[in-house]
């Protein structure tokens, strides 16, 4: 019986050059592309595939390529454009169900660009949705290309040659192996097609008005007065030239190649655009233009047409309804925006979803000071997104820090995973708006979060990411991490010449639990020499891990001018950070920055603020960030008696038809016990009452949560929440993290729990929760914690069928 037509299997892939392919089932129509794409193969490829020469494919062979039920016989195609590209297919073996044979075949001016790796992940992917557990492979010795992927997949594998073929056995269960591999492929394409749009040879200008302010005129000038390094073209139907630069009718006249292409034209005439820069040979699109998603159902439908339609032909898309893209690397100087102002060469990476607020951030960024590596405005974020720029920035030497300004996320277990690995290198800094709501503006390519908003913080602050309040403070930590260094701990040393604001200082010091050292008040008569040796015996004591300076200028008379340079020498050693609030200057002041090539601040230059609340706060982020960091990301624990087979059986046979149902206590017990978790319904009810809930949320996947059982808890919402599954660091933090964990630490003299119990405890419930994502919501209430262990007194759980494989555990793919 021939199963529907799977459309869940379709999806646009990234490959490892930067460029696009969309993957989707064979169709019985694609007769004529394959023919096609036959024909372009060599007879090295042919012979590879079929061991033999085969110089055409008849009627028949068409037939029966395209002739599949999507389960016994698969088969899945590469396609760029109008073409195909690749193709990889699956047949059962007749007596063995769950074992199918797999072939691919890549075209030959295709091949290296990972088509192969790609392709048998979303293959094996299929497979395991229709029950076949281990795919057989025939390659030739001499083909080591596809040796290669296979081997290097990351799946279980057996290998023998026999009668002068390799044959490879591949376990298609995914792996701790197979998942690393597939997140450094993703990682990498993505790098890529980010580097591709922010370091073009050339731009077009598509849309590039005479008329003076338009959007396309300002996007040209901006690119000319910038002084972009590779050559310009504005094009314009009947222009002869824009901005006194040559101007083509169409990008397709351009004589030269066009690697990136700004399109500034009516929304109702992208479509176009696009097309004509697939037949170009662009790379990129930054998608100034208005009239998408963020006008109501016609302009989405347009939105997803765009995306669809670009990244068929390999393209990647900034936008729509976007301020542009910035690179101030002095050997690319490209700024393809909206912005009349761009900040100097810096080592922050920023990314804005908002483009009505960019051309504000950058503003306010250059009068700070504060250097900029790269900027991209997303705007409608319908297909770069803030993923994509954490994959480049992962890797990009130029920058040290980024910023964040976020209205949705699009994918929130990814941008948990992407922050985590980079935030162990790079600090990263994040606004994200709509706490009120947690809705997603108009026009977004993204669903609303429904975790509460101090959940959504919670889970920011188990993946590193330093969640601010709001653009102000943005630029405040900014300031700290891209020019001094990570303090080794939460002593601060306060030095002043005014009373008044040094106890500012300390009570913004204290209230955020910084352990403020003796404050040094060295009086309004202070000059240089005093602040020199103050500094210098703060940087040089063992109990200081940082420093904020103060400096004020005297009720009367004139002060030392040379105040500044004292301080910043001795902070140009970069022993300690230090913050300072310096004549309430804001940003990176003349007299505090250390000059770089082009006279923008570069490392060692020392940030100023206003008011000494605002350097405290500052610092006591940064301080954070670096507890995170030198905190031990822990590990993922492996218990006995897990029966995580035995456990999707129960599961499997509990799911109702409608795909969702609420278990009986006692089979909740019973599944809880295949986790080594027991349920005890008796006893004497001793012990402080904890709560444990387990959830499947549909943004960020598998969520686990901890508080105490009782009715204040409840009314101020004192819950920890973290992503399963838990490492054990993990699992010690969140016991701790709730703010009446006292009362399991032995408050008022009473006996301390048994916390190692309770970190078990959380530790197999949050694996039984990340395992089985059918766990539509599992609570344990109460859990009694006492001095001898943790003790599930209650279980409710509820099953609901998921709407698909989780993304981190499915093949890779633009969503």
């Amino acid at each position: 019986m021939t199963e529907r037509y799977p459309d869940q299997w379709e999806a646009d892939v990234v490959l490892s050059d930067g460029g696009t392919a969309h993957l989707r089932p064979i169709r019985s129509a694609d007769g004529a592309i394959l023919r096609d794409f036959y024909a372009r193969l060599s007879p090295e490829s042919i012979y590879y595939r079929f061991f033999s020469p085969r110089p055409h494919l008849s009627d028949r062979d068409i037939e029966h390529f395209t002739g599949v039920d999507h389960d016994r016989r698969v088969a899945l195609i590469a396609t760029i454009g109008e073409e195909m590209v690749a193709v990889v297919r699956y047949d059962r073996l007749g007596d063995r169900q769950e074992t199918a044979e797999v072939a691919f075949l890549v075209e030959d001016a295709h091949q290296g660009r990972g088509l192969g790796p790609v392709l048998l992940e979303h293959i094996a992917a299929a497979a395991r949705e229709r029950g076949v557990r281990r795919f057989v492979a025939s390659v030739l010795p001499d083909n080591r290309r596809m040796t290669r992927v296979f081997r290097e997949a990351g799946y279980r594998a057996e290998q023998r040659f026999e009668e002068g073929v390799i044959e490879l056995v591949l376990d298609l269960e995914p792996t701790e192996t197979s998942l690393e591999v597939m997140a450094a492929r993703e990682h990498r394409a993505e790098s890529r097609s980010i580097q591709r749009l922010l370091f073009p040879g050339s731009v077009a200008v598509i849309g590039a008005s005479r008329a003076e302010h338009s959007v396309g005129q300002t996007v040209l000038r901006n690119l000319l007065s910038g002084d972009f390094s590779g050559p310009v073209y504005p094009v314009h139907p009947t222009a002869v030239a824009v901005a006194g630069v040559r101007a083509y009718p169409s990008v397709l006249e351009v004589p030269d190649d066009v690697d990136l292409a700004v399109v500034a034209v009516r929304a109702d005439a992208v479509h176009e655009v696009v097309e004509q820069c697939a037949s170009k040979g662009v790379r990129g699109l930054v998608v100034v233009s208005s009239g998408f998603g963020e006008i109501g159902d016609e302009g989405r439908a347009r939105q997803e047409e765009l995306v669809r339609l670009a990244r068929a032909y390999g393209m990647r898309v900034v936008g729509p309804n976007c301020l542009g893209i910035a690179n101030t690397d002095p050997d690319v100087r490209l700024n393809a925006t909206l912005a009349p102002t761009m900040p100097g060469r810096g080592p922050v990476g920023f990314f804005s979803q908002s483009g009505a607020l960019g051309i504000a951030i950058l503003q306010r960024t250059a009068e700070r000071g504060l250097g900029l590596s790269t900027f991209v405005s997303a705007g409608n974020r319908a297909d770069v997104s803030g993923n994509d720029l954490m994959q480049y920035w992962e890797e990009d030497p130029a920058t040290k820090a980024v910023l964040l300004y976020l209205e949705s996320l699009g994918n929130p277990r990814k941008f948990a995973r992407l922050a985590r690995r980079l935030g162990r290198r790079k600090p990263i800094v994040a606004v994200k708006s709509g706490r009120s709501t947690q809705g997603v503006p108009i026009g977004h390519a993204a669903r609303a979060l429904t975790l509460p908003d101090h959940a959504v913080s919670a889970l920011f602050e188990q993946a590193g990411v330093i969640r601010v309040e709001d653009i102000s403070e943005l630029f405040d930590v900014a300031q700290v991490l891209a020019y001094q260094p990570l303090p080794a701990g939460d002593r601060v040393a306060i030095i002043d010449n005014s009373n008044s604001l040094g106890l500012l200082a300390q009570d913004e010091a204290v209230a955020l639990g910084l352990d403020v050292r003796p404050r040094i008040d060295l009086g309004p008569r202070a000059d240089a020499d005093d602040y020199e040796a103050a500094l210098a015996g703060a940087l040089d004591d063992d109990t200081v891990d940082a420093v904020v300076a103060l400096f004020a200028p005297p009720t009367i008379g004139g002060y030392d001018v040379r105040v500044p340079e004292k301080i910043l020498r001795l902070a140009a050693q970069g022993r300690k950070p230090i913050v300072a609030t310096y004549l309430g200057t804001e940003g990176m002041p003349a007299d505090l920055r250390v000059p770089g090539r082009d006279g923008t601040a570069a490392e060692g230059s020392v940030p100023s603020y206003p008011s000494p609340e605002d350097a405290v706060r500052a610092l006591a982020y940064v301080i954070g960030y670096a507890r995170w960091r030198r905190r031990p990301p822990g590990r993922m624990p492996v218990f006995d008696g897990i029966d995580r087979d035995r456990a999707r059986e129960l599961v499997a046979s509990w799911l109702g038809g409608d795909g969702a149902t609420d278990v009986a206590p006692e089979q909740a017990a019973e599944l809880l016990s295949c986790y080594g978790i027991d349920v005890e319904d008796e006893g004497d009810g001793h012990g402080v009452p904890t709560r444990i809930v387990v959830r499947e949320d549909h943004s960020f996947g598998a969520v686990i949560s901890f508080g105490i059982a009782d009715e204040t808890a409840a009314l101020l919402d004192d819950r920890a929440h973290r992503l399963s599954p838990l490492a054990d660091a993990e699992a010690a933090e969140m016991v701790r993290a709730i703010r009446t964990a006292p009362l399991l630490l032995g408050h008022r003299g009473a006996e301390p729990v048994n916390l190692a119990a309770l970190e078990e405890l959380l530790l197999r419930a949050s694996r039984l929760g990340y395992d089985l994502p059918e766990v539509a919501r599992l609570e344990l209430n109460p859990v009694l914690a006492d001095a001898s262990g943790a003790t599930v007194r209650g279980v409710t759980l509820r099953l609901e069928r998921p709407p698909g494989p989780r993304p981190e555990l499915g093949p890779r793919r633009l969503s």
